[in-house]
This record gives structure tokens, sequence and C-alpha cells, in this order.
């Protein structure tokens, strides 16, 4: 289901005249394009990691809608997926950058989203405990006190590797705590563990945490995928400007896809988010750039995020699960991606 970005722009381009001049009016009218991220950073900076840092460096967007006078105006939440659900059901935002659970929630749950992009695949998250612990695999697990960050793709990113080896959160004390209060209550020993991103690497370099495992040491299981999201409403109206974004995108996809570009991945990222170097490269010492950034609607893409639905309805994270399929914008959608 792969497609050629030339080809996406053909296809949203494709109406008749009269159509066309139509949603140029509305482009001329559109002075603002809202994108909302959750904020990864530790620091007084924002960072959203990945692609989003590289586009936001590169001024990629900004650059590509000068000529039209459209604006770009990113947000970044501390609060993550669950407020930028709520931003999108407020009209307050246009496109968001997502990880994997809090945008099948949002779907699920009656948000009007339109699935545009990857943003990416396979991104690990490790298992946090307190040295000495003795906890070194997910069985011991079983009764501890555990945090996790509700609503985000780290909650399901744990249960699908608590489901790989036949236990569920019913199995252990699950804390709700966001990301850098669980930094701080694992360094704290005001639990026992934590599940979560890179960062917990940075506890481990200070010897206030041992990693006894990731998802990559689980056969993949419970690795993060990510989206870009685009609101019906503004999808419907804007074709041909998410059409261009898209196509600008793919300058930032473009670049963190080559894999003589890590060393400066890590330190844009590291600058921005107030991490040291270490904890990203640490990180990605056993993956290579291509394959985490992608940025094509593939069938294995796909067929992994419909995983993802399926495995929230199971966990009772999500009410009504559907077919990811259907959540592709239309536009791509008939392109047969």
């Amino acid at each position: 289901m792969n497609l050629p970005f030339k080809r996406v722009i053909s296809l949203f381009a494709a109406p008749a005249l009269a159509g066309l001049l139509a949603f140029s009016v509305q482009a001329d009218e559109l002075k603002e394009i809202r994108i909302a991220v959750p904020d990864l950073s530790a620091g007084t900076q924002h960072s959203g990691g990945g692609i989003v840092d590289v586009l936001r460096d590169q001024q990629i967007f900004e650059k590509a809608f000068a000529d039209q006078g459209i604006k770009i105006q990113w947000s970044f939440f501390k609060g993550a997926g669950p407020v930028i659900n709520e931003a999108f059901a407020n009209g307050q935002v246009d496109l968001a950058y997502l990880g994997d659970l809090a945008a099948i929630i949002g779907k699920s749950n009656g948000l009007d989203t339109r699935l545009l992009s990857a943003s990416a695949r396979g991104v690990k998250q490790y298992l946090g405990v307190v040295p000495g612990s003795g906890i070194k695999t997910l069985q011991d697990l079983k009764g501890k006190r555990v945090a996790i960050f509700r609503g985000t793709a780290t909650q399901l990113s744990f249960d699908a590797a608590l489901a790989s080896v036949g236990l569920s959160e019913k199995d252990v004390k699950v804390i709700n705590l966001d990301f850098n209060a669980a930094v701080a209550a694992l360094a704290a020993k005001q639990i026992d563990a934590s599940w979560g991103s890179s960062g917990l690497t940075a506890l481990q370099a200070k010897g206030l945490a041992e990693l006894p495992l990731n998802t990559k040491d689980l056969g993949g299981a419970g690795s993060v995928q990510a989206v870009l999201l685009g609101t019906g409403k503004f999808v419907d109206a804007h074709p041909d400007v998410v059409a261009k974004l898209l196509k600008a995108q793919q300058q930032a996809v473009e670049w963190l896809t080559q894999d003589s570009n890590k060393d400066a991945y890590v330190q844009l990222v590291s600058g921005l988010a107030s991490y040291p170097p270490v904890i990203l490269t640490q990180d990605l010492k056993d993956q290579n750039l291509s394959e985490v950034f992608p940025s094509t609607l593939d069938p294995l893409f796909l067929e992994n995020l419909q995983g993802k639905v399926d495995l929230a309805a199971q966990q009772k994270l999500i009410r009504k699960p559907f077919k990811v399929t259907e959540w592709v914008a239309p536009e791509l959608a008939a392109a047969k991606l």
C-alpha cells in the first residue's frame, strides 16, 4: 500500500475545476495550521522527539506555507494524549502527532479524526526497577507497584508486554503517573518499577534504576507506533493544504531515515529535551533511524496498528474497536496506500 507522494498530491488535487477553485478560496482564507504534540521535554524548551523536532528545527512547514501567509502554531502538552484528545474535541487543534493508544482512544470515543501518516514505529519501551529489587522479568512484577501514564501509548505498550507473557494489569498495582513524575518516584524508591521510554536510562546511568528488559527483548511486544492525525473538518475543508503538508513532511522523513544523521539527530533532540545525549545514543544503538521513521501507511504498519486497536478493546481501554483501514483519510485510502 505504499504510494509515492507525487501520487498522493495528485489524488488530493483530483476534483473538478470548480472544486479546485473552491478549495483555493478556502486555502486563501486559512490563516493558521494548529498542530498539537505531547511534550517530552524535561526542561524549559519543547520537544516531541522524532519527526516533530526535525520539522521545527528546519522550519519545514513554516517555509512551505510562507508564500500563502499561513502560520504554523505548535502547541505542546505535558498532559500528552488525553489532553490533546480534549483539544481535538473542543476544536482547538487541526492536526496532532500522537502515540498509538491516545489516537485509538480518540477515534473509538467518536472523535472525527483521519489517519494521515505514520510518524514512528518500533519505538522501544523499558522496564525500570529499583536497584537490588530482584525484579528481572515481567513475571516478577506480580503484586508490585508499577508506574505507567494511563491513556498514553505507554499504557498500551505495557499491556502488550504483559500479554506476551500471559499477564495483565490486574496482576500488578498500577500507579498512574506522567513521565517525569514516574522517573522521580522511581528514583525516590516510592514505587517498585516503571514502564516507559528511553528517559529511564538516565536513572540507570546515575545508579538509581536497573533496566532488566525492553520491548526488543520481548521480540517487539509492546513497541510503540505513532501517527499524524487530522480532524475530519480540517482534512475535508483543506485537502490541498493537507497534501502540501504531507509533501513538506517528507523532507523531514528523508533526513531522519538517513542513518548518517543519527548523531545529529541525537544532539538535536537531547538539546531540546534537556536529556543527556547518552540516553538517545543508548536507546538507538541497536536500531537504525531508517527502521523507525518511515511515514508510509504500509500494510505492515496498518496491520500492527489494527493489532493495537484489538488489544485496547480486549484490555477494555476502549469500548468500540474499529477497522484501521477505514480510519485512513479517504483520499489516501482510495489510493490503496
